[in-house]
């Protein structure tokens, strides 16, 4: 499959990049982000994307298969994979965009993930040390932050979603249209996950001290009427046939045996809960690579791991010392999910394309325990002189003289 084949192909991939260029700019502004900064992170994306349709074109991809489902005409809309396909086909029928030009839009929703996630770090990093910042800049240019969220496919439109929330949830209670609207995109990629983030903004809201009595009943009983509706759906499309705990247990031991074929495939059946946990987040280490992809994603791995140990060490010793506003909604859908994706994906690469849809969160309440609050010091006056004593002693400005009495 060729990634061009007509001169319009060109044009409106050109197009593409150059609009997104702009709404990244625009957007930049709206998360505080100068515009030099956002083009840096757009640029940087851009180029894994075009390092994935490379990948895809030479070893295939489901975002091969994406586009090519789109372009044989199928009109049927449902959330998950073809909530994807359709997407692409109204790119297609309505741009007329090529497979580079589909690359590129979907470049374009991941671009605004990192960009909200770059924003969401600057704020809870902007009184910390230099060095607490230059780690935050570190995790955000990560490979494998980028790539999986460049190219066709769900993974653009989660981590865009989650960059989202991210960003609503330094400010929950002024910012609910936004995580409605991540809510949203993440429904029509991921039913379940959305499931889950409602559950946490559930809480947030029930729960949040800040929250007068009338407000949290009115947000919290539509955040409730969503979820009622929403979490069963998400558990059907995830293949839970219902919330009960056997039904969920079944779900649990038939997805731990899937995707196992393939060099990133491992037998999570036998481990303990914190080992299945461990393998999901922080897995391949670098002596498990076994080629240069896995080796670029062992040390992404090493570095979150770090800043998991530092992070969680300063928990516990400094308990008070957290990131205090909504953190509830962080800690909550950040952890469940976790909890239910560690615990049911057996393969590594999938593994390290759906972790972004959470680790962003943790990584962002990591980030805020770790280091001390920088103290604006004032510059103090020097000593007075004998003379400015004297002076102000007895009442006189200098270059003004004392009247006799």
């Amino acid at each position: 499959m060729a990634l061009v084949s007509t001169a319009w192909h060109v044009i409106s991939a050109l197009l593409v990049f150059l609009a997104g260029a702009l709404l990244i700019t625009w957007a930049g502004r709206h998360f505080g982000t100068g515009s030099r900064r956002s083009l840096a992170l757009y640029a940087w994306h851009t180029l894994f994307c075009l390092v994935y349709c490379w990948y895809v074109l030479k070893y295939g991809g489901d975002a091969i298969g994406y586009y090519r489902t789109a372009r044989g005409g199928t009109r049927y809309f449902h959330v998950g994979t073809y909530g994807v396909v359709y997407l692409t086909r109204l790119l297609i029928e309505g741009l007329g965009v090529s497979l580079l030009g589909a690359f590129l839009v979907y470049n374009l929703f991941g671009s605004l993930g990192l960009l909200a996630f770059d924003a969401s770090l600057r704020v809870v990093t902007r009184d910390k040390s230099r060095t607490l910042r230059r780690l935050a800049t570190l995790i955000v240019f990560l490979p494998s932050v980028s790539f999986w969220s460049a190219g066709i496919g769900k993974d653009a439109l989660s981590f865009l979603a989650t960059g989202l929330a991210l960003w609503a949830a330094l400010d929950l209670q002024r910012r609910i249209p936004l995580i409605a609207i991540a809510i949203a995109i993440m429904l029509l990629v991921r039913p379940h996950m959305a499931g889950m983030l409602i559950m946490g903004v559930s809480l947030a809201l029930l729960l949040h001290p800040g929250t007068s009595l009338a407000r949290r009943v009115l947000l919290g009983s539509v955040a409730l009427a969503v979820a009622a509706a929403l979490v069963p759906f998400g558990l059907e499309y995830a293949g839970v046939s219902s919330p009960d705990t056997e039904a969920l247990m079944s779900y649990v031991e038939g997805r731990q045996g899937q995707n196992m074929q393939g060099g990133g495939a491992v037998d999570i059946s036998s481990m303990s809960l914190p080992m299945q946990l461990f393998t999901y987040l922080f897995r391949p280490l670098p002596f498990e690579a076994n080629s240069i992809f896995a080796l670029a994603a062992a040390v992404d791995n090493m570095i979150l791991l770090y800043l998991f140990v530092m992070g969680g060490r300063a928990m516990l010793r400094h308990p008070g010392r957290r990131y205090q506003e909504n953190r509830l909604f962080l800690w909550s859908y950040a952890l469940i999910a976790w909890l239910m994706l560690g615990m049911t994906t057996a393969n590594l690469g999938i593994a390290l394309r759906q972790k972004w849809m959470f680790t962003p969160m943790l990584i962002l309440l990591l980030l805020s325990a770790l280091g001390t609050v920088r103290q604006q010091v004032r510059p103090t006056s020097p000593p007075l002189t004998p003379v400015m004593q004297i002076y102000q002693r007895y009442g006189i400005r200098p270059g003004q003289q004392r009247r006799e009495p």
